[in-house]
């Protein structure tokens, strides 16, 4: 840790002893990479597109472009803090394991040695999300995954990408994660409203359930929601408090509603800012006394993400517009939270 963010943490977090007390550090992020197809066509889902003959021209060239430009963000994200960077990562928008062995193979990323914990979903167009890990911060005890149906009945079966959830031991302290994307707004947003609530309440049952019969009260909530911190999916079905004050034993702390109350988004559509990307925190990990607390949360938006000129200046740069690729990076930028304990 750098020794103005260890005096930073002596400042602000209590120190029973008085004396300066250093700090573990630990980053969790999400990123929505976009899109990281393979340059294949799978026939069992709509991928077509993204394959070199495809209406977009996905050769292998942009894919390896791609990948590249993705590991520089994050081995940048979180280093002023840590220089392990994200110990834990979630991401969305990626086809297959394939991709993922690929982007962790990036030498901008290869020395943390991430591990990988992913399965195919049922979407339509082969996305899935997964959670990254560095093996010196966190161990896998299980995993889960929930098919997310989005038809109704007696329509034939359709379904969003899976929620990842993986419970495990964070540098001892046993805590669950769940990684989400939801389904999305095409439709509308209310007519569409209730696969969002539907995804909510499922996490919160889960959450809710891990607590009382397995007594694993430290919980990570994080995803692109396609909702922002204010809607119901999130602030009721989740019950998400933005302030720490008022956070209550069952609720989740969502650090992300203050952002959102500035202006801050992760994704921009029609010159209106979103903040999907979300991490929320159950209360023990908010405000909790034991091992590992909240400290910090950010979005990493550094200028060479930002599109310069245009109709979209201002926006994340993403990887492709009106089919060509535009050697960006994604259409949202990614989230992260700071936790810290106290050295022993």
């Amino acid at each position: 840790m750098k020794l103005w963010f260890a005096l930073l943490l002596w400042f602000y977090l209590p120190v029973a002893t008085g004396a300066q007390q250093e700090y573990h550090v630990a980053c969790i992020a999400f990123y929505n990479f976009e899109n990281l197809f393979d340059t294949l066509d799978s026939p069992d889902t709509d991928d077509l597109e993204f394959t070199p003959h495809g209406s977009n021209l996905y050769t292998a060239d942009v894919y390896h472009d791609k990948l590249s430009k993705l590991a520089r963000v994050i081995q940048e994200l979180g280093t002023q803090y840590t220089p392990d960077g994200p110990a834990l990562l979630g991401v969305a928008e990626i086809e297959n394991r394939t991709v993922l062995e690929d982007f962790v193979r990036q030498p901008a990323i290869a020395s943390r040695g991430y591990k990988i914990i992913h399965q195919d979903s049922k979407d339509g167009r082969g996305v899935d999300v997964a959670l990254l890990y560095q093996p010196q911060y966190f161990t896998p005890e299980s995993v889960h995954y929930y098919a997310l149906p989005t038809h109704n009945a007696g329509e034939e079966p359709r379904y969003s990408r899976d929620i990842l959830i993986a419970i495990g031991s964070l540098q001892g302290q046993r805590i669950a994660v769940t990684v989400n994307h939801w389904p999305s707004r095409r439709g509308g947003e209310q007519a569409t409203a209730h696969l969002r609530k539907a995804a909510a309440d499922y996490n919160r049952r889960f959450l809710d359930s891990l607590q009382h019969h397995a007594g694993i009260p430290h919980a990570i909530v994080m995803g692109d929601l396609n909702d922002d911190p204010v809607n119901a999916s999130v602030r009721k079905h989740l019950r998400s408090v933005g302030n720490l004050k008022l956070v209550g034993s069952r609720d989740l702390y969502n650090p992300f509603l203050s952002f959102y109350k500035k202006g801050i988004g992760t994704t921009a559509y029609q010159d209106a800012w979103s903040l999907f990307d979300q991490i929320l925190l159950s209360h023990s990990l908010a405000l909790g006394s034991e091992a590992w607390r909240y400290y910090k949360s950010g979005i990493y938006n550094p200028p060479y993400m930002t599109q310069k000129s245009g109709n979209f200046k201002g926006y994340p740069l993403r990887s492709y517009v009106n089919n060509a690729y535009t050697g960006g990076y994604s259409d949202h930028f990614p989230v992260y939270v700071l936790l810290v304990k106290a050295k022993s």
